[in-house]
């Protein structure tokens, strides 16, 4: 009797069966036509006119003339309306720009701009009355006027209610603050902040007030330059307000809720983060595969070894369950939900992952990977910060279990 297996197996599949194409270039359900186009756009101009700047900036902290190129060709403003100077466009415009962004091969470049366009303008656009809008809303759009933020101080980062930083209202309505903010992400180069103050320090989380400060005003002092691991391209400042003078109008929403309007700033803050986390790790992907597929150790190519395989197969896999969560939760928050709990999951894995990613890249390059040469080192020093800034892990995870009752 014959064995009814007289074939191999692939002579029994018709042609026209649908075969894996693992080369095909997918796009999540949240991205269109449109947001392609701009992802073309974006990706051209990082790669022609950032990416080559990459290593100079390193040493000298990238320069200004970025945010005034980025505003003439609309990329400062992607979701904010026409009138205003921005593009119209929708939050998932944000995402790409962050993951374009990461093209430049500079985090500090890309935290520079995401502080601007994610962190200190929303709240302007979102609390802000219409005159602070047209006098900082629309210059920054245009990468005329550069922001920044001022939370962190010298004893108060992750701990938000321990801020000292005070702003007391005077007889004749002016307001006169006095402190310290640490680690300011554009310290030097921006022309305003917005700051977050106390104005009433009985009142728990109902005592902090925002105020758009220009960095110009008598008492604002530019103290120090501040050196990092990573993010070299960026400017990070340690600020000192000694009895600056601002009037009632520079207050950012309703006096006693800066809390709750920083708390809602940081949820969006925090997806754009790790947005940026996924695409900072791919990118460093990307590059380690083709250098495992050009170097060769034993007679072969290293990335044909089974281990060197398996890490490749580990990372991608870990990359996709971090980007998938990250554009599920974006696609909530955009329609309008504020699924803080999952905001909190999605920045968690995708800073954790980012940087396991780039260690393990460092890996695979082996001493190369140590070297400057190569820009694996530098991926690594930069995707760090993520898990220390815009809430650390430690912070998430709290976040996280007490969403539980906990």
């Amino acid at each position: 009797m014959s064995s009814p297996v007289s074939a191999p197996v692939e002579a029994a599949v018709p042609a026209d069966v649908l075969k894996p194409d693992h080369g095909a270039r997918s796009r999540h359900f949240i991205f269109s036509d449109f947001h392609e186009d701009l992802r073309e756009s974006i990706g051209a101009f990082v790669t022609k006119e950032l990416q080559p700047h990459a290593e100079e900036w390193e040493e000298t902290t990238f320069p200004d003339w970025v945010f005034r190129r980025m505003g003439e060709l609309g990329f400062l403003g992607l979701s904010y309306p026409e009138q205003y100077g921005g593009q119209g466009g929708d939050y998932f415009c944000n995402l790409v720009l962050a993951e374009e962004l990461t093209k430049s091969d500079s985090g500090g470049l890309n935290m520079g701009v995401a502080v601007h366009t994610d962190m200190a303008t929303p709240p302007i656009f979102l609390f802000g009355t219409e005159e602070q809008k047209q006098e900082y809303l629309v210059p920054s759009i245009k990468g005329q006027k550069i922001s920044s933020l001022g939370i962190t101080e010298p004893d108060a980062g992750s701990d938000v209610s321990a801020i000292k930083t005070r702003a007391v209202r005077q007889p004749d309505g002016d307001y006169v603050i006095n402190g310290a903010k640490t680690y300011i992400t554009n310290g030097h180069r921006s022309d305003y902040i917005v700051l977050v103050t106390k104005t009433d320090p009985d009142a728990g989380v109902g005592g902090f007030t925002l105020f758009l400060v220009d960095m110009d005003a008598p008492g604002v002092v530019r103290e120090q330059r501040l050196q990092k691991l990573g993010m070299h391209a960026s400017d990070t400042a340690l600020l000192a307000f000694q009895d600056v003078r601002v009037p009632a109008t520079a207050v950012l929403g309703e006096v006693g809720k800066g809390f709750y309007h920083i708390m809602w700033e940081l949820q969006g803050e925090r997806l754009i983060g790790a947005a940026g986390c996924v695409a900072g790790a791919q990118r460093a992907f990307d590059k380690t595969l083709r250098y495992a597929m050009e170097r060769k150790a034993f007679g072969r190519q290293i990335g044909k070894f089974q281990v060197t395989r398996h890490k490749f197969a580990e990372m991608a896999t870990k990359m996709e369950s971090a980007r998938q969560m990250v554009y599920a939760t974006a696609w909530r928050f955009a329609n309008g939900e504020y699924p803080v709990r999952e905001i909190s999951m999605a920045k968690l894995h995708a800073a954790r992952i980012a940087v396991e990613v780039a260690d393990e890249c460092i890996q695979i390059h082996g001493g190369a990977g140590y070297m400057k040469e190569y820009g694996i080192e530098r991926a690594w020093r930069d995707l760090r910060l993520n898990r220390i800034g815009a809430g650390t892990d430690e912070i998430m995870l709290d976040v996280i279990g007490r969403s539980y009752g906990l």
